[in-house]
């Protein structure tokens, strides 16, 4: 990296070119002048892409395009719902951007959540990416996700500052300071050939944020007054009324409960929550409380907060694991994972007297300051319903006051089109119905129905100076990871886990040479109600040995997989006639010689 300072009177600014390979990305301070760097060309066509975060929760992960450049917006994954068992997290397809690797010229990451971050690891498992920009947060957390993935040589990492411009390819970017649940969030104006776009990543307007860093509406003005081709805005929490409630509102009703706590207290809320875990070592601070915490993620989110001054504590204040039960209880606050009751986090452990150092106790205050992502409301209520069986006080809901959003509600979504004015309007970051409604919303801000759309991932948005117009699609979908195995998981294994989760399974194993049966089939049942308990001597087991004797005998000239088929399709037509179900069939048919 070198530092090359401009002796242009106009231009006042430093600026710092990194060389990699044949590229070369100038950074630069202020944006008063792009001329240089991006000129505005008639009829030059943009396409903006989705590959997640549209229709859905998560996954939020963006494609800008201009001939043979692209530039990577976010890389996020979603959290499973109830319908994928066994599977930990959900990635979007990115077999588009591996097929177009080589056009990929850098990714620009808009703030550290998971659903924003999550899935840049598997990214550069399988393309290179040559540099990545973000917040410092975002980039402190990802620079240890590559450490632990031993893919740091894979890309270089570049801290961005408010009102920081830099180019990528044919396209650059500014850092507009906003206001989110992390700290280090931003939005993004996209300055392109066609004209700027402006991405509002997640956001709402706090105006006494805890951290005193103001969102920078000031900056999105000045793009607004420019003019502003495309808007894409987080689409979040278009279905409640007003604006969200400031950050800082959630210290007096946490402090309260607190107060009120007799014995031990037990906090959980998002690993990411900068904001709201410094609010509450904060009380602890005040107080004289200990503070242990749980859960690696949240460990890591907090000491590189720390280091770079998003959250300040003193030594002492947090505790070892072991030392938790060498205090009174009054002066112990247990900080963990768990707010969305997955299985492994240590709050659902304990809940479930899973946890091996912490029994819940009646006198413990358990507090869950977050609010269930959709899909996960039943893993969170079986969570509340085993902690308060245990007799404990638990802390809960929107009404509590412990827990308040991230993201904008409509008066403040209709305060973000208003500001920016855009000329088209792309709903992002939710639902379908949530698209149609911040649609909807666009269109009573001003602009042009026929510029408003709703679109779905893998569709191409392309722009022009003068038109926009949905043309086409790239590939696009989920990728389901079970532990390490990253998209070994399919439809056809999840369809097989319900299958066994729901109607059961039927084993049966024989051994046949020369067309005959050799021994009596060996039938298991699992999951499956039978006529008789003894499930080696009841009716269906033994017409189901008929079935695969007679079955065997009758086929004798095809081959060992046809065979096998042939076995289950007369095993189906059993089952269905004799228990109406549908289980999995499992016919293993060894070859004595």
């Amino acid at each position: 990296m070198t530092t090359e300072k401009t002796n242009n009177a106009n231009e006042k600014r430093v600026r710092k070119v990194i060389k990699r390979g044949d590229d070369t990305v100038v950074v630069t301070k202020g944006i008063d002048d792009l001329s240089e760097y991006i000129s505005l060309i008639p009829n030059a066509k943009i396409k903006v892409i989705p590959l997640g975060g549209m229709c859905e929760i998560g996954k939020n992960t963006w494609i800008i395009e201009y001939e043979d450049d692209m530039i990577i917006i976010d890389g996020g994954l979603a959290f499973p719902s109830d319908e994928m068992p066994g599977v930990e997290i959900v990635l979007p397809d990115i077999s588009y951007l591996v097929q177009n690797k080589n056009k990929i010229k850098g990714l620009v990451i808009t703030h550290g959540h998971e659903d924003h971050i999550g899935g840049i690891v598997p990214m550069l498992k399988q393309f290179d990416i040559p540099i990545i920009y973000g917040p410092s947060l975002a980039i402190g957390l990802l620079e240890q996700k590559l450490k632990d993935a031993q893919l740091a040589e894979k890309t270089t990492l570049v801290k961005g500052r408010p009102r920081q411009t830099f180019r990528l390819g044919s396209l650059a970017f500014t850092y507009v300071r906003n206001t989110h649940s992390i700290a280090d969030s931003f939005c993004l104006i996209i300055h392109t050939p066609a004209g700027k776009i402006v991405h509002s990543g997640d956001f709402k307007f706090d105006f006494t944020p805890v951290d005193g860093e103001f969102f920078d509406v000031y900056t999105l003005a000045n793009a607004g007054e420019e003019g502003v081709l495309l808007l894409i805005s987080d689409s979040t929490n278009v279905e409640r009324e007003g604006y969200t409630p400031s950050e800082r509102s959630v210290y007096g009703k946490l402090e309260e409960e607190f107060n009120k706590a007799p014995g031990r207290i037990v906090i959980t809320t998002f690993a990411s929550q900068v904001h709201r875990i410094r609010q509450i070592l904060d009380i602890c601070v005040k107080m004289d409380k200990k503070v242990s915490i749980f859960g690696r993620s949240m460990l890591l989110l907090a000491t590189i907060s720390r280091e770079m001054g998003h959250m300040k504590f003193p030594d002492g204040l947090l505790i070892n694991l072991e030392d938790v039960n060498k205090l009174p209880d009054e002066k112990i606050v247990i900080l963990t994972t768990g707010s969305q009751g997955e299985p492994l986090s240590a709050l659902t452990r304990m809940a479930f007297d899973e946890h091996k150092q912490i029994t819940i106790q009646p006198k413990d205050t358990i507090i869950i300051s977050a609010t269930p992502i959709p899909g996960n409301e039943r893993a969170v209520a079986n969570v509340v319903n085993a902690l308060s069986a245990k007799g404990a006080h638990v802390v809960y809901g929107r009404e509590s006051g412990v827990h308040v959003s991230g993201h904008a509600c409509k008066e403040e979504q209709r305060m973000l089109l208003n500001i920016v004015k855009p000329k088209y309007f792309l709903p992002a970051h939710g639902e379908y119905r949530m698209l149609v409604l911040h649609g909807n919303l666009g269109v009573e801000c001003g602009v042009d129905p026929k510029n408003v759309f709703i679109m779905e991932n893998g569709d191409v948005l392309e722009l022009t100076d003068k038109s926009a117009k949905l043309n086409g699609q790239v590939p696009s979908g989920i990728i389901m990871v079970d532990s390490t195995r990253v998209g070994d998981v399919d439809e056809h294994i999840i369809e097989q886990r319900h299958k066994l989760a729901s109607e059961g399974l039927l084993s049966i194993m024989t051994i046949v040479s020369g067309g005959k049966v050799l021994e009596e089939p060996v039938v298991e049942a699992k999951g499956l109600v039978l006529a008789q308990e003894d499930t080696t001597h009841g009716q269906f087991v033994t017409d189901a040995k008929k079935i695969v004797i007679k079955t065997i005998s009758e086929n004798t000239d095809i081959n060992a997989e046809d065979l096998k088929e042939k076995v289950k399709d007369e095993l189906k037509k059993l089952i269905h006639k004799e228990l109406k179900r549908e289980p999995l069939v499992q016919v293993v048919i060894l070859e004595s010689k």
